[in-house]
């Protein structure tokens, strides 16, 4: 029986996409090191992410900005089809003699649920469990986590790449909310990725109008 393991990146943000990942493999064939993608450094994630690719089979899913702010959909949602769609690219042309059994980091409060929820959504037959924080204790798990936040910092990096420094898209960072007030300044409006239902948005586009208010 093939095991998985799924997780996503870039949930929380403010800019961008939300990226999930499903990683099929024997664990002892992945590299050392694989952790939860968090306590690594970007240019480990990138070594790992290539071994990852190598040993076993890879999906990715991408949730764009426009998605996330759609009226008709909320994040659990849109978190529950990210890992069906990164499932299914998983093991897209595979010939599957048995149902894979796969593992989740569970996007809701109710692990059942959201597992109930992720294998709905998937058109092959499954078994699936979700757990929190299972990126820091399964191997499978660790290593969706790893190729979710490897895509995620290079839909990050395209992102500066137009726009200039937009630091991690985060609403904590400073240098993301300097971002998004420079280009409502400079632009009368916030830059096409950003996730326009967040509060922080909002904040920047209240705060742009104050000032033009303040200036007469």
């Amino acid at each position: 029986m093939m095991r998985f393991g799924v997780d996503e990146a870039g949930k929380g943000p403010v800019l961008g996409s939300m990226f999930a990942a499903c990683v099929a493999a024997d664990p002892a064939d992945l590299p050392d090191g694989v952790a939860d993608s968090k306590t690594l450094t970007p240019a480990r994630r990138e070594e790992l992410d290539a071994h990852i690719r190598d040993v076993g089979r890879v999906g990715v899913a991408e949730i764009s900005s426009e998605r996330i702010d759609a009226p008709d959909t909320d994040m659990n949602s849109l978190t529950v089809a990210a890992h069906a769609r990164a499932i299914a690219a998983a093991f897209e042309d595979a010939s599957l003699d048995d149902p894979p059994a796969g593992l989740c980091d569970a996007g809701d409060v109710d692990e059942d649920r959201f597992a109930r929820r992720v294998a709905s959504r998937v058109s092959f037959t499954i078994t699936l469990t979700a757990r929190h924080r299972a990126d820091e204790d399964d191997a499978l798990v660790a290593a969706a986590s790893v190729v979710a936040k490897v895509a995620r910092d290079a839909h990050v990096d395209a992102l500066a790449a137009r726009y200039g420094d937009v630091g991690s898209g985060y609403p904590s960072d400073p240098t993301t909310r300097a971002f998004l007030a420079e280009h409502v300044e400079r632009h009368g409006d916030l830059p096409d990725c950003a996730r326009r239902s967040w509060s922080t948005c909002d904040d920047v586009l209240a705060a742009a109008e104050q000032s033009s208010l303040d200036a007469f």
